[in-house]
């Protein structure tokens, strides 16, 4: 029998795309894409942060972060530097432009947050906080028995 409704995680995956392409469009406007800013976001605007420890950060492996991070290097808005702690990492600082960039970024998410939150209304936003916080935890913790009916 078919679903008559969309099942949780088509309607996670729906709105996250829906996000997702409104981030993108934002960021387009200034040169740069919601990976970027997401990317920036991540990295602490003053001591910069460990290339070893941004991904873990990010809830992401390195493989999936060297081509933001190498475009990120090219549009002038990181650079790198030796790491005094660890010789084998560097650590990822935001340049004047990179700085820029992230309080646009921080601006467009805080923007968004406001504008869900004031059509929502509170009491609903920390519902669908907890809600998604429970659904996450379950799946990390792999508490998802599959199960044949």
């Amino acid at each position: 029998m078919p679903f008559k409704e969309k099942t949780i995680d088509q309607l996670i995956r729906e709105t996250w795309l829906s996000i997702s392409k409104y981030y993108n469009h934002v960021a387009s406007q200034y040169g740069g894409s919601m990976s970027i800013g997401f990317t920036l976001l991540n990295i602490d605007p003053h001591e910069g942060t460990p290339s070893t420890t941004l991904p873990l950060k990010m809830g992401m492996k390195m493989t999936s972060l060297s081509r933001t991070l190498k475009r990120m290097e090219e549009l002038g808005l990181i650079y790198k530097e030796k790491n005094p702690k660890d010789a084998r990492s560097v650590i990822i600082k935001l340049t004047d432009l990179g700085s820029e960039m992230r309080h646009k970024a921080k601006e467009t998410v805080l923007v968004f947050n406001d504008y869900i939150t004031k059509h929502l209304g509170d009491e609903r936003i920390t519902e669908l906080r907890e809600s998604l916080e429970t659904i996450n935890r379950i799946c990390q913790q792999n508490q998802v028995k599959h199960h044949k009916s």
